[in-house]
């Protein structure tokens, strides 16, 4: 051991030394720190008593000790006192800390005066918005957290406004997003048969689950998690402190789907390909994927060559090929259907098994299509679009937020199963999904995080995307990556759909046709 570590050593001993000496003789530093305060006061006593009647307080003083001493138990009883008056005097006084201001009624009164110019109209005789007024007349109940935040606000507003107009609403919720704090997601709830409004804050939602086999039945694949409010379904998952019960955003697919396709927005780097590896990982234990990658950054290389992938193509030929094949193969799963139909037979097996068509950011292969004067892979989605419910065909596109006017309206229109993620303005996101957004984003949003609407009638819900990094990037951590490797399909993890040999053929069929095994076309 060095001269410096004996050094630290006996420094360290002497603290924990000092430390324990202070606990053991605290009651008497006390008490000579009131008896110092004693000795002090008499000191200033005698000095402030004039010299002619110092004689006379002696002589009291004295009077005053002999009778103590002539009383049974006296000098002890004098000693007791003594020692307990210093202990009194010589106590701790610290000042206490003085109570933190009371902000809250200044955050209200900032919220009513933001909201006085839109909630008040010149004709009305007793507004109830008005310069100068009293926001407890507005708002009826207020909730505020340990930190001062405001985290639950019920306010009345005027019968006049306008609160049946999306973009009305929208200028009330930024308003009130903007006094309150945009850190934290707010969702409003509006009552027009009453003229209430009810903001509540929503606490964040856990970012550490990873990708994992999770829960489901088939024809069910999990985007992400929720709230416990937006859904009354719970599935066990893996966190970084263990398991627990999460509530999932399940997307149905397949023949009974009511949202067969889904298209998903996002700004760079909050997860939108994090979502196409998540969904391609849950779709390769029961069916075939076809991946596109329209940016080719190699995002998806991880899935080349695995079992169940057709193709993970990066190019403009290779794309245009794998679509038009996506094409083909789903009107050959069309036709099969119908001859069973015809038969009374149940269809073939590889005329049922799930196929999905990946696209990640198509826009960008749609531009270099129009530059080259070659057909758009957005037309090459429409038979799949229109006939993918029936012929187990599952398409989801994935691009970035700034493309949205680049997507087609067919896929629009056919993808109404939709996702946001990453900062969404309240104003896109009517065009984005479709329907108004009740909660307003927050500035601060972790990846993978951001909003669905799994349907023409279903409300948008909060989504955080499981963990599913590229495993084949240098900067993914450890264990994501070797989360993401241990899903990876084998061709022993697979789940084939066994076929039925003594099944008679079918005449209309070709040996091609019935066996699936469809080549690429070359587009020249």
């Amino acid at each position: 051991m060095t001269f410096t570590e004996h050094l630290a050593r006996g420094r360290d001993l002497a603290r924990t030394a000092g430390d324990h000496a202070a606990d053991m003789f605290s009651p008497l530093i006390t008490i000579g720190r009131g008896l110092r305060s004693h000795a002090r006061w008499a000191k200033n006593w005698w000095s402030s008593t004039p010299k002619e009647k110092r004689g006379q307080g002696l002589f009291l003083v004295v009077a005053i000790g002999a009778g103590v001493a002539l009383l049974p138990y006296g000098p002890l009883l004098a000693l007791l006192a003594l020692m307990g008056s210093a202990a009194w005097v010589g106590r701790d006084r610290a000042p206490a800390a003085p109570p933190a201001p009371d902000t809250s009624g200044i955050k209200l009164a900032s919220v009513y005066t933001a909201l006085t110019p839109y909630l008040v109209h010149e004709s009305d005789p007793e507004p109830l918005y008005r310069h100068g007024g009293d926001y407890k007349d507005a708002f009826s109940n207020w909730e505020f957290d340990e930190d001062g935040r405001l985290t639950g606000l019920d306010i009345r507003y005027p019968a006049y406004f306008t609160d049946t107009e999306p973009e009305s609403r929208a200028r009330i919720e930024q308003v009130i997003h903007g006094k309150v704090g945009r850190t934290r997601e707010y969702r409003f709830t509006w009552d027009t048969e009453t003229n209430q409004l009810q903001v509540a804050a929503l606490p964040p939602l856990r970012s550490d689950i990873t990708a994992q086999r999770f829960v489901t039945a088939q024809g069910e694949a999990v985007l992400g998690f929720t709230d416990t409010t937006s859904t009354n379904r719970m599935i066990p998952v893996r966190t970084a402190d263990g398991s627990s019960h999460q509530p999932p955003v399940l997307w149905r697919t397949g023949p009974r789907s009511t949202e067969p396709h889904l298209l998903a927005f996002g700004t760079q780097g909050h997860g939108t390909s994090t979502l196409l590896r998540s969904l391609a990982l849950q779709a390769l234990l029961h069916g075939d994927v076809v991946v596109i990658d329209g940016a080719g950054t190699g995002e998806h290389a991880c899935l080349v060559g695995r079992p169940g992938v057709h193709t993970v193509e990066t190019s403009l030929h290779g794309a245009l090929a794998a679509l038009e094949w996506a094409a083909n193969e789903t009107q050959r799963r069309l036709d099969a259907h119908n001859v069973a139909k015809r038969t009374g037979i149940a269809p073939p097996a590889d005329a049922v098994r799930p196929l999905w068509l990946l696209l990640d950011n198509p826009s960008e292969l749609s531009e270099l299509a129009a530059a080259e004067g070659r057909p758009d892979p957005q037309d090459l989605l429409e038979v799949p679009l229109r006939h993918g419910r029936t012929a187990h065909v599952t398409v989801v596109v994935a691009d970035h937020l700034d493309a949205l006017p680049r997507i087609r309206p067919s896929v629009k229109g056919a993808c109404r199963a939709r996702v946001a993620l990453g900062p969404l303005d309240p104003m896109l996101a009517p065009e984005v999904l479709g329907a108004a957004l009740d909660i307003t984003p927050s500035t601060h949003t972790p990846p993978g995080r951001g909003y669905a609407r799994l349907g023409m009638n279903a409300a948008p819900v909060r989504l955080q995307v499981p963990a599913t990094p590229d495993p084949l990037d240098d900067e993914t951590a450890p264990d994501q990556r070797d989360a993401v490797v241990a899903l990876l399909p084998h061709s022993d993890t697979r789940t084939e759909i066994p076929l039925d040999l003594d099944k008679p053929v079918i005449p209309e069929e070709t040996d091609v046709e019935r066996t699936g095994e469809i080549e690429l076309p070359v587009v020249p």
